[in-house]
């Protein structure tokens, strides 16, 4: 059984880091920040996605210097704003004792995916870690999962997702594969 993982929401809880680079970058944009509530909905969708909503704008300069300066504040300090939730650690040993071969598949950049793992101490689980690339390239989850199953030569019936949103969901029936939602993140 391979098992792919979401990051965000799934194994971390991302929100204070999150929540303060989209304040940070809409801050440097002036624009007025939404509510916390509304900014937590704009965790696990690619960052494209939510800037665009929350600039409410198709301008694609505007929505690059956002990514831009959500970026520059979460590569130094707001990745590590990140909790990892509990018992976390004993599911990943649990599951790689069983057998399975396990994966992170993340919209998040892979960059910045493999240094959270690598932050806490997870690598070890994991046989890769899989993201988006800076570009934007496999940001969309249906894209990503059809990468990880050519790239690691997986069979879409012998894997299962887990993640929190929608979109963990929808982009595993896509692909054709089984999926299981959590509901901490």
């Amino acid at each position: 059984m391979n098992v792919l993982f979401d990051l965000d929401g799934t194994l971390t809880d991302p929100r204070e880091g999150i929540l303060a680079c989209f304040k940070y970058a809409l801050e440097k944009l002036q624009v007025n920040s939404p509510t916390d509530r509304t900014l937590e909905r704009m965790i696990g969708p690619p960052l494209r996605e939510s800037f665009t909503a929350l600039l409410g704008v198709d301008d694609e300069e505007r929505i690059d210097r956002a990514i831009s300066l959500y970026r520059e504040r979460f590569s130094l300090k707001g990745l590590y704003e990140n909790a990892l939730y509990p018992g976390i650690s004993e599911a990943l040993a649990q599951l790689r004792e069983m057998g399975c071969s396990l994966f992170v598949a993340t919209s998040k950049p892979q960059v910045f995916a493999q240094r959270i793992i690598d932050y806490f101490e997870l690598g070890e689980f994991f046989r890769a870690v899989h993201g988006s690339e800076l570009d934007g390239s496999n940001a969309d989850k249906r894209d990503l999962l059809a990468h990880i199953l050519r790239m690691e030569s997986l069979s879409a019936t012998g894997t299962v997702m887990i993640g929190d949103r929608a979109q963990d969901i929808l982009a595993a029936r896509a692909n054709g594969m089984s999926s299981i939602g959590v509901l901490w993140g």
